[in-house]
């Protein structure tokens, strides 16, 4: 019996001694191109989405209207496109992130849903203001207001939806207006 109990605590003390080995002189996968790790995306999903869950805001401060939308496409133009593309542009930044960056603007692959437009807003704005670790997703909370957070939120929770032509503009990648075009200008 004394050997089992030596056992199983030598086992239990050499564990992390192994695994801090094969950190410092094996091959983790560290590298956007090296395969993930075993069972990566069940371990860094589960505590994901309860955390979400845990603290998701169930209403939005502000209500998808016109001007909220044209204003949460210019915030999605200059804070988010660079990884998660345009329509019917992906970006190329975000097909070589791990994990790629989400194109929030086509179709999933197993169902209609376009983007996020299948999450409530509250997770949305719970990923835009907190980010993601490990995926790239920078957390805005510093970066925008609450109500630019909503905005975007709401913009990606309606992109299955006829947006404001004005929005749509912005979303196609289309260069923007000038909003004061005066004499001094060329």
């Amino acid at each position: 019996m004394g050997r089992v109990l030596l056992g199983v605590l030598l086992g239990f003390l050499l564990m992390p001694v192994a695994l801090l080995g094969w950190l410092h002189f094996g091959s983790p996968p560290v590298a956007v191109a090296d395969p993930p790790f075993f069972q990566e995306r069940l371990l860094t999903g589960i505590p994901l989405h309860t955390r979400i869950n845990r603290e998701l805001v169930k209403s939005p401060v502000i209500q998808p209207d016109e001007s909220g939308l044209v204003a949460g496409a210019h915030i999605y133009s200059e804070k988010c496109a660079v990884c998660h593309g345009f329509h019917g542009k992906p970006s190329v930044i975000g097909e070589h992130m791990f994990p790629s960056a989400p194109p929030l603007w086509e179709k999933h692959r197993y169902n209609a849903a376009i983007g996020v437009s299948d999450d409530p807003p509250g997770e949305t704005y719970w990923k835009v203001a907190n980010g993601i670790r490990l995926t790239g997703m920078p957390a805005f909370k510093d970066a925008l207001t609450e109500t630019e957070m909503w905005q975007v939120s709401l913009l990606l929770a309606n992109a299955d939806k006829p947006l404001p032509p004005a929005a749509l503009d912005i979303l196609d990648g289309e260069p923007a207006v000038p909003m004061m075009a005066g004499p001094e200008m060329k």
